[in-house]
């Protein structure tokens, strides 16, 4: 399953009561990838109401859902993350930071209404630190909690990924310019991990060449080719691409890549199982993430076994709070009752 940010969390950041009955309903996908989950205060702000897990409370909460996923016979991975760029003060009560003063021309949707995002204000070289040692601390706290592991953020348009881009990294010290040097955050953040919980506890995600979060790379290629190489040695559980397999950067990628490689398409329609299932079946995916699919379909495995129709996700209460769209979909023994 892939992540989701589903805006449902405390305002503390604290995962709802709910959240543990929405995963635990999903278990069957085999590995649950959580909703991004800030590594720290500031690492979140741009969505109210997402999950963070650098407290007590969160740790503890986290642990109620990785005992329920692990009960109804599932995996769990938490997906850690800072937004960089993409947050506003008004959210997160803090400065907006990224590697560079360039910000995303995009709005948030504060509890002011919808806002452009501000000029972020670039990291010094010894806060990039602290985020490494903050992205430790929660994987630390995330395999505390129980959970199986953990998958980085580097995707979609938030700070890490913002390091990775040509465009969107002006630095001129050492994590800007070559691409060695925008990768460099990103593979601190997998060594140390890493190092604290163990590499086969350890996923990866990236999205070369994905225009979320106004995110721009005219080389979509060269600095994810000196990340992997650099992280090649971990032996990290997997590197999760959230991209097209008919772009030249994946092909690129996937042949350099030796390791475990979970593929989540951007469109993610219903066509797009049969051309998972080929790339599973021809050895180039280890495994699909699938995200909508699962939002609306606990059962989603069982119904595609059986060439079942699928319910359709309602758009409506993605981001909305409370249980509807979150935790009443049917299953498909649910629905056979509701029409007995």
């Amino acid at each position: 399953m892939a992540p989701l940010t589903r805006t449902r969390a405390d305002p503390d950041a604290t995962p709802s009561e709910l959240a543990a009955v929405y995963y635990a309903q999903r278990a069957s996908a085999g590995l649950i990838i959580s909703e991004a989950t800030a590594v720290c205060e500031q690492a979140n702000g741009a969505y109210m109401n997402t999950p963070g897990l650098y407290t007590d409370r969160h740790q503890d909460k986290w642990a109620e859902i990785a005992s329920a996923v692990h009960a109804a016979g599932g995996k769990m991975f938490v997906q850690l993350w800072h937004v960089g760029r993409m947050a506003h003060p008004d959210i997160s009560g803090f400065e907006t930071v990224g590697p560079s003063p360039i910000a995303a021309e995009l709005t948030a949707h504060t509890p002011a209404g919808k806002q452009p995002l501000p000029v972020p204000r670039a990291l010094t070289e010894s806060e990039i630190g602290s985020i490494v040692g903050q992205f430790r601390s929660a994987a630390r706290r995330a395999v505390d909690a129980g959970m199986d592991g953990v998958e980085i953020h580097s995707a979609n348009g938030y700070l890490l990924h913002e390091f990775m881009s040509d465009v969107v990294n002006q630095r001129t010290d050492g994590y800007g310019g070559s691409a060695r040097n925008r990768a460099r955050f990103t593979a601190e953040v997998v060594e140390a991990v890493a190092a604290e919980i163990g590499p086969e506890r350890v996923g990866l995600r990236i999205s070369p060449g994905n225009g979320a979060g106004d995110m721009r790379e005219v080389d979509q290629v060269s600095a994810y080719e000196a990340l992997l190489c650099r992280i090649a040695p971990l032996g990290i559980a997997y590197l999760h691409m959230l991209i097209e397999p008919s772009q030249a950067a994946f092909a690129a990628l996937r042949t350099q890549w030796e390791g475990a490689v979970v593929l989540n398409t951007p469109r993610e329609v219903d066509s797009d199982f049969a051309v998972l299932e080929q790339l599973a079946e021809w050895g180039v995916i280890s495994a699909a993430a699938v995200g909508r699919g699962f939002l609306a379909n606990p059962d989603l495995i069982e119904r595609l076994v059986l060439g079942a129709e699928l319910n359709e996700p309602d758009v409506a209460t993605f981001y909305a709070p409370g249980p509807a769209g979150y935790i009443d979909y049917p299953t498909l023994a649910e629905a056979e009752q509701l029409s007995a």
